[in-house]
């Protein structure tokens, strides 16, 4: 055979590409740098981690952790992301959406949410109330913290909206200020004072959410 031949036979023999697995793999390592941010986090608090310890951790680069987060910030960031998404394959934000639209009752759609804060709040808690007093003396941290803070203000602000548009808030009570009940009994502030502090149960928390919520608004 010729070596063109051999050639045209070695190119027609190769396998393709698979794209998917080098996704996977990405997708692990993003796993493994954020799980080893958090352990480091808590343990040695936001300020004495450093990035190096992290990437040791994680088995991968410090440039990987930088190209992939930026730096710690980021990853405070990426933690509340995940943290956000409570337990199962479909995120909290859409499972809340989805029951919106086909649940006509709105106690029925608030007493949900009471159950959403207490599966949100315990994986967010932790390096939230952490990072909250390195922001302080972090401008970037500051920062992303703020960030953090107006995208739950958006989803409370979607939320009331529906309430209000589906005719749900009792008379005198508008969006704006339906959107205000949302973001506080919604807080990590909340569940720190109330589970943290004084021990209530995750399950009585989320009912005095609940009920709090249906209170002020229905």
């Amino acid at each position: 055979m010729s070596s063109v031949g051999r050639s045209r036979r070695a190119v027609k023999s190769k396998r393709p590409y698979d794209a998917s697995l080098r996704l996977k793999r990405a997708s692990r390592n993003r796993d493994r740098i954020i799980e080893a941010a958090e352990r480091r986090f808590l343990r040695d608090g936001y300020a004495a981690t450093t990035i190096a310890a992290i990437a040791d951790d994680a088995r991968v680069s410090v440039d990987t952790i930088y190209k992939s987060f930026g730096g710690k910030p980021g990853l405070v960031r990426a933690i509340s992301e995940r943290a956000l998404r409570g337990e199962g394959p479909v995120p909290a934000e859409q499972r809340s959406d989805q029951l919106q639209a086909r649940e006509p009752d709105p106690r029925k759609i608030i007493r949900a949410w009471g159950a959403f804060v207490t599966e949100i709040a315990p994986k967010v808690a932790p390096v939230r109330l952490l990072v909250r007093d390195a922001a302080g003396s972090d401008p970037e941290l500051r920062l992303v913290l703020e960030e953090i803070d107006a995208d739950r203000d958006r989803r409370m602000a979607a939320n009331a909206r529906r309430l209000h548009a589906a005719g749900h808030l009792r008379p005198g009570v508008t969006a704006a200020h339906a959107a205000d009940v949302l973001w506080t009994y919604s807080s990590i502030e909340l569940y720190e004072l109330l589970v943290l502090r004084r021990g209530m149960s995750l399950k009585k928390f989320g009912q005095f959410v609940a009920d709090a919520m249906i209170d002020a608004l229905l």
